[in-house]
């Protein structure tokens, strides 16, 4: 196994942990507005709070980063083509 791919795997696991943590420790209600978007403040749980700022920047970070292959040119032979 790649040890990149490993190391990626358990902070992602530590992440949701944490967010987990957070979820079960923070029931109060919080209240959150974006004056140009929401016309009046959105009042939730803080769990959800925190797990729909994880989820934003989870997926900002995917698109971000997804992609970067070779682009044009044939595609790299396999080593049972050499």
């Amino acid at each position: 196994m790649n040890a990149k791919l490993l190391f990626k795997t358990l902070f992602l696991i530590v992440i949701l942990l944490l967010l987990v943590m957070m979820g079960l420790n923070n029931q109060q209600s919080v209240s959150f507005g974006l004056k140009p978007l929401l016309k009046k403040p959105v009042a939730q749980p803080a769990a959800i709070m925190y797990f729909a700022c994880f989820a934003v920047g989870l997926i900002t970070g995917t698109v971000l980063t997804a992609g970067g292959g070779k682009k044009g040119g044939a595609a790299k032979p396999s080593k049972t083509e050499k």
